[in-house]
């Protein structure tokens, strides 16, 4: 006996992917030989002893080998559900489910249902609408203190006590660490907001639209994610009014920005914790009495205290207590209110995992009292299902957060690249997360090649240029909100952290990388229609991957060999199910007999139509 299923086709499954509560979804599955009887199996997530049994119907077919069964299923309730197919045959039971790791698709039949793998259905409770600046947009990561100094001296603003300054803009970063490996002295470069907005220039002149900043609130070290007073401008990036002027004359030069909100710990030299005792107010470490006692929780007093990971400059603050929510979001002059008012147009929360979801729905709530603002988590996951201490997490249903930091596209980019990663296994990953994600969130998440918290791409790629044009073009080509790493454009290297976060190139940047950049952002930038257009990938054997997009008239596609020796297409070695049929006929009829070079990736548009080609590889 065999079972056919797939997830990914509307053969089996009507709608795709994740669905509004209470849409009517249509389940078929066939199986070879005659059945006693069908069922799909259903549970709701964390209902385990409620499973939910429907009958499928047979259902005529004109192969006399195969039977097909089919039901609806309307799920009640927001969140995930997870099925499996119970097929009851004369002589045994056979149970259907995905394969190992979750992924959707075509499944596989197993002897016991304790070993079976279900599959997961998204229900939603809300469709999200982002704001077309963020949808149609190209992001770029800035890290402060590592971009520009906009004084004309050079000199460094407002120089941290114990601190050291580097000689050189060109020097390695370093960290002076003692035997527990905690940093004694911070380093700075001088990088500030005034810098930023001089280069506004560049900024433009690379195409990006949206500006996300690391921390830029006072704080002891160089990357500030120790805050010590959310109300404050750090003084070595300038003040209050740096800060006015750069938000307005991004708006002017028509870049928004997103300001990354710290919100899971502070530092323990802030105004809040105070324990060196620099601030004159009352912290929590001086008195129990302190208003901002409450927030922090102790083990033993004053000495002993949760903190963020196990490191003590950085004390954990309890989400739940109700004076911090109103601080932070839920007054009218909270941080999140002041800062949006004076013009940020969004929100990168850090670790959100850390965040209760009600926490971060308060803020999302504040957020939603002003026009065309996002909020976006930092999650390393796929955040549909995550599991974050114990719970499972609700990022993604509708009222939350709009979007994440796609690490795990990151990951596909670089493990296919890398040949960790085989084209088939490519594709059924990045279909899995088509199918698991709200489409809106599919197709604005917060893309990345690297971050702060990432060994630079060019270095994680092994300093192989031609791979590094192919994952820039493929942050470019596919579904999200792209987001360039500061200095990546300019062939900058570096490890893990501090290596990832030196200051940026300004006399040396390799000028063909940045014209090449420029050239994928300026086209991305006007295929604004892909933000809605029906996207696919697909693979070619062992060798070659792709993606198409579709809408009307319109149909692009990109072909990319992923192994470095020249490869000769065949019928046989494209996987196109799923496509409508004119778009595969197409995308063969160009395919037919080509080569594709070694490591080289093709954009193909108007395929459907003139077959007209542009290589990109020459861009």
């Amino acid at each position: 006996m065999q079972v056919k299923y797939n997830s990914f086709s509307t053969d089996f499954k009507v709608p795709f992917g994740a669905v509004l509560r209470h849409t009517q979804v249509q389940f078929k599955v066939q199986v070879s030989g005659p059945a006693v009887r069908v069922e799909l199996c259903m549970v709701h997530d964390g209902q385990w002893d409620a499973e939910q049994v429907a009958p499928m119907v047979r259902v005529q077919t004109d192969q006399a080998s195969t039977t097909q069964y089919t039901t609806t299923y309307k799920p009640s309730q927001v969140g995930l559900y997870f099925y499996y197919f119970r097929i009851q045959m004369a002589t045994e039971t056979v149970f259907y489910g995905c394969v190992d790791g979750g992924y959707g698709g075509s499944g596989i039949s197993y002897q016991q249902r304790n070993q079976v793998q279900m599959y997961q259905l998204t229900v939603l409770k809300a469709i999200e609408q982002l704001p077309r600046w963020y949808r149609e947009g190209v992001a770029y990561q800035i890290f402060v203190d590592r971009f520009a100094n906009g004084n004309a001296d050079g000199h460094v603003n407002a120089p941290k006590a114990n601190s050291f300054i580097y000689g050189q803009l060109t020097d390695a970063p370093l960290y002076i660490r003692n035997e527990q490996q905690e940093i004694l002295r911070w380093d700075f470069y001088g990088g500030n907001l005034r810098g930023i907005r001089l280069k506004i220039p560049y900024l433009q002149q690379l195409g990006v639209t949206i500006l996300y900043l690391t921390p830029i609130f006072q704080a002891s070290s160089n990357h500030r994610y120790d805050t010590e007073d959310f109300f404050k401008i750090d003084p070595v990036l300038g003040d209050l009014a740096d800060f006015d002027q750069l938000v307005a004359a991004l708006h002017q030069a028509g870049i928004r920005l997103i300001l990354d909100g710290v919100f899971n710990h502070v530092g323990a030299d802030s105004k809040y914790f105070n324990q060196a005792g620099h601030y004159a107010i009352v912290g929590a470490v001086q008195s129990k009495d302190s208003p901002y006692y409450p927030w922090f929780s102790f083990k033993h007093y004053p000495d002993d205290y949760q903190s963020w990971w196990g490191i003590r400059d950085l004390p954990t603050i309890d989400k739940m207590n109700q004076s911090y929510q109103d601080f932070i979001y839920g007054r009218s002059d909270s941080v999140i209110d002041y800062w949006t008012k004076r013009g940020v147009d969004g929100w990168r929360l850090d670790v959100a995992d850390e965040l209760p979801d009600s926490f971060i729905t308060g803020i999302r709530h504040a957020l939603d009292r002003y026009t065309d603002k996002v909020l976006i988590g930092e999650v390393w996951e796929d955040a549909s299902h995550k599991i974050a201490y114990g719970s499972r997490r609700h990022y993604l249903e509708g009222g939350c957060l709009q979007a994440v930091m796609n690490y795990p596209l990151r990951q596909l980019i670089v493990q296919v690249l890398t040949g960790k990663l085989m084209p088939s296994e490519w594709w059924r990953k990045l279909m899995t997360l088509k199918e698991n994600y709200p489409a809106s969130t599919f197709q604005a998440n917060f893309n990345n090649l690297g971050s702060h918290d990432t060994p630079r791409i060019l270095t994680v790629l092994a300093d192989d240029r031609v791979h590094l044009q192919i994952a820039i073009q493929m942050l470019l080509t596919l579904p999200g909100v792209p987001c360039l790493y500061y200095g990546d454009e300019a062939g900058m290297t570096g490890g893990k952290d501090p290596d990832n976060r030196a200051f940026y190139p300004w006399k040396t940047a390799d000028q063909q990388l940045r014209q090449f950049v420029t050239y994928w952002v300026t086209w991305r930038r006007q295929q604004a229609w892909l933000n809605t257009a029906n996207f696919r990938p697909f693979y070619a054997a062992d060798y070659g991957i792709g993606y198409v997009y579709w809408q009307g008239s319109r149909a692009i596609f990109v072909m990319i060999n992923v192994t470095a020796i020249s490869q000769r297409l065949t019928a046989t070695d494209l996987e196109l199910s799923g496509l409508p049929d004119y778009i595969e006929r197409a995308i063969r009829k160009w395919s037919a007999g080509r080569t594709l070079g070694a490591n080289a990736c093709q954009l193909v548009e108007n395929f459907t139509q003139s077959l007209h080609e542009v290589d990109s590889g020459t861009k």
